[in-house]
């Protein structure tokens, strides 16, 4: 019988001191090693860029095209029977406000508008809510404004100087139909746009009828409702437009017609800046507006 002795091998080494092997990576620094490193934190490659203020990014298109416009006009290739040189339309401007006929118009303008809107605002608010909040409304109701809305409502202007005389009704009546569709159309489809599991929910939790429309469905339905305050009032000051050149002796649009007949391009160009900056303006205002009342609703708002 003959009795096998195993061979002495090398002698183990001590793993106290090694770096440790895990599944993550080859090797891994023990705890003694990990606070004698720099680590540096991840920044998004979006927090690296150089941030530029909003209102510069935002009038660096404007200020391009009026550099543009001014290149153009100096070195003729836009004449002033054309279109009138930036410096010019400033002159221009500034003449109108010193004899007061440029504040005159757009005091007149803005009345109209602010009445056509405030009615257009009314009429389209309550057709919508009859129309979404009840079967019977909307059977009644939306058939007729669906087929009003397709027809172009610079077509009615005959029609309305016929029924409402050449005064300032017809204009009020042009602003008031330009808005009302849009509003309405947006203020629906904001109503039947709630998810039906809030309705479920709230009914759960013992709301009434008028509950549910107050906490859930008009909330639910105000984006849609400040999306077609914005198209309305881009609507409203295009019918402005039309109702503004019919039989008008005062506004924004009067000061056009003046100026087509004596083909004054300057002073053209001078009100339909004033109708962009009005315009402008209100949409500044409906934005904010939408800023403060839509707190709730997290959008997502670019990058």
């Amino acid at each position: 019988m003959s009795i096998s002795h195993a061979r002495p091998g090398p002698p183990e080494p001590d793993i106290s001191d090694t770096p440790r092997q895990d599944a993550a990576g080859p090797t891994a620094p023990g705890p003694a090693l990990v606070d004698d490193l720099d680590l540096e934190p991840i920044v998004p490659a979006s927090s690296r860029r150089t941030r530029i203020p909003r209102w510069l990014r935002r009038t660096t298109g404007p200020v391009l095209l009026l550099l543009l416009w001014q290149l153009l006009s100096g070195t003729g290739v836009l004449t002033a029977d054309v279109l009138a040189s930036p410096g010019r339309i400033a002159q221009v401007a500034g003449d109108l406000i010193a004899d007061g006929s440029l504040t005159s118009a757009m005091t007149t303008s803005l009345q109209r508008v602010a009445g056509g809107l405030l009615l257009g605002i009314l009429i389209g608010t309550a057709l919508a809510l009859v129309s979404g909040l009840f079967r019977i409304g909307e059977d009644l109701v939306d058939a007729p404004v669906q087929m009003l809305r397709t027809v172009p409502f610079v077509g009615l202007i005959p029609l309305f100087i016929i029924w409402f005389g050449i005064g300032e009704a017809p204009k009020l009546a042009i602003i008031t139909l330009g808005v009302t569709f849009p509003l309405y159309l947006n203020i629906y489809a904001g109503i039947r746009g709630v998810d039906a599991q809030l309705i479920e929910a709230g009914e759960s939790l013992g709301l009434s009828r008028w509950g549910l429309v107050r906490h859930v469905v008009l909330p639910g339905a105000l984006p849609g409702a400040m999306t077609g305050l914005r198209y309305s009032l881009g609507i409203a000051w295009l019918a402005l437009v039309f109702a503004e050149q019919v039989n008008a002796d005062s506004g924004i649009g009067f000061l056009m017609v003046q100026a087509r007949d004596f083909l004054r391009t300057d002073v053209i160009v001078v009100c339909l800046i004033v109708y962009a900056f009005l315009g402008l303006l209100a949409d500044f205002i409906v934005r904010s507006l939408e800023r403060l009342l839509l707190q709730w609703r997290p959008t997502f708002t670019g990058r």
